[in-house]
């Protein structure tokens, strides 16, 4: 197995939730990413419902019922949907 490989498998998500504010992915090494739910729009609209209704692939996160998906690359580079306004911004 290459280097590669083994980050990638290390990267694999094993599980995926969201609460009120942040979205939580646990990979497969242990690590933990927990990122706001602004930076992801339409994760920040669905229903608590629609939030947690998720697939996890080899290297991201789908949501079958908002037709959105997020790589664990680009959740760990801190990459945001475009559009992501912090919550200070859009009320201002």
């Amino acid at each position: 197995m290459t280097n590669s490989e083994n980050e990638r498998d290390a990267e694999a998500p094993r599980a995926a939730w969201c609460d009120q504010e942040s979205l939580h992915v646990r990979l497969a090494d242990g690590r933990e990413i927990v990122t706001p739910l602004w930076w992801y729009p339409r994760l920040l609209a669905a229903s608590q419902a629609e939030r947690n209704t998720i697939e996890l692939m080899y290297s991201g996160i789908h949501w079958p019922d908002l037709d959105e998906d997020l790589s664990i690359k680009g959740m760990l580079r801190g990459a945001k949907a475009p559009g992501a306004t912090p919550p200070k911004e859009a009320a201002a």
